[in-house]
C-alpha cells in the first residue's frame, strides 16, 4: 500500500439534530465543530438530520404504499393485453 495517499481515519460524533442522539464512532469526515464527549475529550461532531433514531422505518411509523394501485393505474392508462 503507498503511503500518504489515504484520508485520515479519525473518531468522530454523529448527531441527530432531530432526536438529539450522538454516537461515537471512526470516519474520514471532519468538521471544525467541536463536541465534549463523556470521556471528558472533544471529538469533531457531524450534524445529521437523519439516523435511525428518527428516520420512520426504525421508529415504525413507516407507511406501506399500497403498490397494487400503481398497477391497475397502469394497466388502465395503457391497456393490459393480458393473453
Amino acid at each position: 500500500m503507498k503511503a500518504d495517499i489515504h484520508p485520515k481515519y479519525n473518531q468522530v460524533v454523529f448527531q441527530d439534530l432531530s432526536s438529539n442522539l450522538a454516537i461515537l464512532t471512526r470516519s474520514t469526515m471532519t468538521s471544525k465543530d467541536t463536541i465534549k464527549w463523556e470521556d471528558g475529550k472533544e471529538y469533531p461532531v457531524i450534524k445529521v438530520e437523519i439516523s435511525s433514531a428518527s428516520h420512520p422505518f426504525y421508529t415504525g411509523k413507516h407507511k406501506i404504499v399500497d403498490s397494487g394501485g400503481r398497477v391497475d393505474k397502469f394497466r388502465k392508462r395503457y391497456g393490459a393485453t393480458a393473453k
